[in-house]
């Protein structure tokens, strides 16, 4: 069997951590406003103010990202979760297009296969209209609204990935800066979009639940947002100043989008 990089199934334990890092992400997500906003939990009548309540999720779901990136999972597979992050760092030619093709497909199910699974462990808490398997909709601005804030937070957020992972000082902090920032997203921005800024978060819950309000602006808006985060950051930088593709990179794991760098680089990828 041929081992060149993408291959299938030469990178499978990437592509299943992918799916897995998402699906856990799901899971906590349902699990975290089950917790806060369900008016059954006593969370909800010791805290009764939305924004505090609102706050706390934002560190929980911070928190979680953060320990999915620093995980041995996330060193591995680079932790992008997220199929808009995966198209940024292909158009910056740091994965290879065979790779880029099933990260996202793994994304996918591990948005589906998450919520279904805190559905499953968390019974008809989910569904309650409070929680409503945590789908993501536009606010009462409506969903053009919602589409700018989609583009400006996921513009955002991946040109802090981007500075902070190829700066020497604070590439070991990436993942920090960008959990902080998930949780200020969260608190802030929530109610204007639902703060999804990933087509296989938003996809994975409105096939649960049924609902499809806007789907567009949560594939089209992070998507955007990330790739225009590339094209600010290349012309301020320059593609070389990219170093990786993964977020916290740890040599004692495999990198995929180093060897296909050096290949390409070599003039030998395919």
């Amino acid at each position: 069997m041929s081992t060149r990089a993408g291959r299938w199934p030469f990178h499978l334990p990437e592509y299943l951590i992918e799916a897995a890092a998402l699906g856990i992400f799901m899971v906590s997500a349902a699990g975290f406003t089950v917790l806060l906003f369900h008016p059954a939990s006593p969370i909800v009548s010791l805290l009764p103010g939305e924004g505090l309540r609102r706050l706390l999720m934002g560190i929980a779901m911070g928190a979680t990202l953060v320990a999915l990136i620093y995980s041995p999972w996330g060193k591995r597979s680079g932790a992008h979760m997220n199929p808009a992050f995966t198209l940024a760092f292909y158009r910056l030619g740091k994965v290879h297009p065979r790779d880029a093709v099933w990260y996202m497909v793994f994304q996918f199910i591990g948005g589906f296969v998450g919520i279904a699974l805190a559905a499953l462990l968390l019974g008809a808490s989910v569904a309650h209209p409070a929680v409503n398997y945590v789908v993501t909709v536009p606010g009462p601005a409506g969903a053009w609204t919602a589409f700018v804030a989609e583009l400006v937070i996921s513009f955002g957020l991946m040109l802090l990935v981007l500075t902070t992972t190829n700066h020497p000082r604070w590439s070991a902090y990436t993942g920090w800066c960008a959990g902080a920032l998930v949780a200020l997203y969260i608190f802030l921005e929530s109610p204007i979009s639902g703060m999804s800024m990933n087509p296989a978060r938003t996809l994975g819950p409105d096939l649960e639940a049924g609902t499809w309000n806007a789907l567009w602006v949560y594939f089209a808006a992070p998507v955007l947002g990330m790739l225009l985060a590339t094209e600010a950051y290349t012309r301020w930088r320059g593609v070389a100043a990219v170093f990786c593709a993964k977020l916290q990179h740890d040599t004692t794991q495999r990198c995929i989008f180093c060897q296909y760098r050096a290949r390409r680089e070599a003039g030998t990828a395919s």
